[in-house]
């Protein structure tokens, strides 16, 4: 199988009625998929398990930064594993992309490749989302420094260098903040691919409001991470 040391890790919080296309959608490219189950309450660890993810449970919700961690953790325990992919649980992302990235990742001199809404893609993103985000990348000086556009999206495709290391300790939203000054601090060599979003409907009403995104800025502020 061609990718069989690819791990794709899935957050995933209340999502039950997506959850199962998501994980067959995945497991029809990649074999190893591992759907972290945020303190649901709809049953949708067990639809990802039915969907033949492997599935580890939070009792109580604790963020999707914590559920990254946790699945990441999981991931590069497994016996193989050298390529690492955070994958949203809503259906936004697609499967193609994630190819896309995995083979730059192999390609190029590069640990980590984040997908962009802002470079030769039509994403249709929501204006004052857009803004908002555009907003976030030119407010974070690692984002600048780095020469990322788009630095909140949540597709990821890292390498076990990145895995490895991988210490995120903002539970919610404002781990893709950390992230990028993860990045920025232990000099892992980072690039963007341009990415379709699909703002469904339902991938809509799940996204974060606005207040949110002011929020991901002040937590990553007091953090300190952002201010250095």
């Amino acid at each position: 199988m061609r990718y069989h040391d690819v791990w794709i890790v899935v957050p995933a919080f209340n999502e039950a009625s997506v959850i199962g296309d998501v994980i067959s959608d995945v497991r029809s490219v990649f074999a190893h998929v591992v759907c972290v189950d945020d303190g649901s309450r709809d049953g949708t660890g067990d639809i990802a398990l039915r969907a033949g993810a492997h599935v580890v449970r939070h009792p109580v919700n604790l963020g999707q930064g914590a559920a990254i961690q946790t699945g990441v953790e999981y991931a590069r325990r497994q016996p193989g594993a050298q390529v690492f992919v955070t994958f949203d649980a809503d259906g936004q992302h697609q499967v193609k992309d994630v190819v896309r990235m995995i083979d730059r990742l192999s390609a190029e001199d590069v640990d980590l490749v984040i997908g962009t809404r802002f470079a030769g893609v039509v994403s249709r993103t929501p204006v004052a989302k857009r803004i908002l985000l555009r907003l976030a990348a030119s407010l974070s000086p690692h984002s600048r420094k780095l020469g990322l556009t788009d630095a909140h999206n949540g597709l990821r495709v890292f390498n076990k260098t990145v895995a490895d290391a991988l210490n995120i300790t903002m539970s919610g939203m404002s781990h893709a903040s950390e992230f990028i000054a993860l990045a920025y601090e232990n000099g892992w060599r980072v690039t963007e691919e341009p990415v379709e979003i699909l703002y469904t409907d339902y991938a809509k009403s799940k996204g974060q409001p606005l207040l949110n995104g002011v929020n991901i800025l002040f937590d990553g502020l007091l953090r300190g991470r952002l201010s250095r």
